[in-house]
């Protein structure tokens, strides 16, 4: 499925991932057009997140991965750490205060790769930014 990601000021087109990750992707489907904010990590790297506390999305691990590429998705599923999403713009060691962790990679941006590394500075420097994963026209 044809994705369109809005964070912050930026667009992205994007796909999920659902021969990779089913049902991580199944899960989320129903969720769209998904509209939160993003923050940057605290122990991660170069990335940003949407902590999701005690959400259950009913999934597993899928292909999932502790080192997402710039423009990887991954949703983590909960247990040591809450349930939360990560977007990679740059180099992620995906962790929290528990130690290392592993995401099920469910999104890939596919344009405007060259343009993440600003949404890492806009959270930085400006705080929490919109984000809406929207099917795309």
């Amino acid at each position: 499925m044809k994705l369109k990601i809005t964070a912050g000021p930026l667009v992205f087109d994007a796909v999920l991932e659902t021969e990779k990750a089913p049902k991580t992707a199944a899960a989320f489907a129903p969720h769209l057009p998904y509209k939160s904010q993003v923050v940057h990590v605290r122990w991660s790297g170069e990335g940003v997140w949407v902590p999701l506390g005690e959400t259950d999305f009913g999934v597993g691990y899928e292909n999932h991965t502790s080192h997402p590429a710039p423009g990887q998705f991954i949703l983590y599923p909960g247990g040591i750490s809450e349930t939360e999403i990560l977007l990679a713009y740059g180099g992620v060691d995906f962790s929290s205060k528990m130690g290392q962790l592993a995401g099920n990679h469910f999104i890939t941006i596919t344009s405007n790769l060259d343009k993440l590394p600003e949404i890492g500075r806009l959270c930085l420097w400006e705080g929490a930014q919109d984000l809406l994963i929207e099917k795309a026209e």
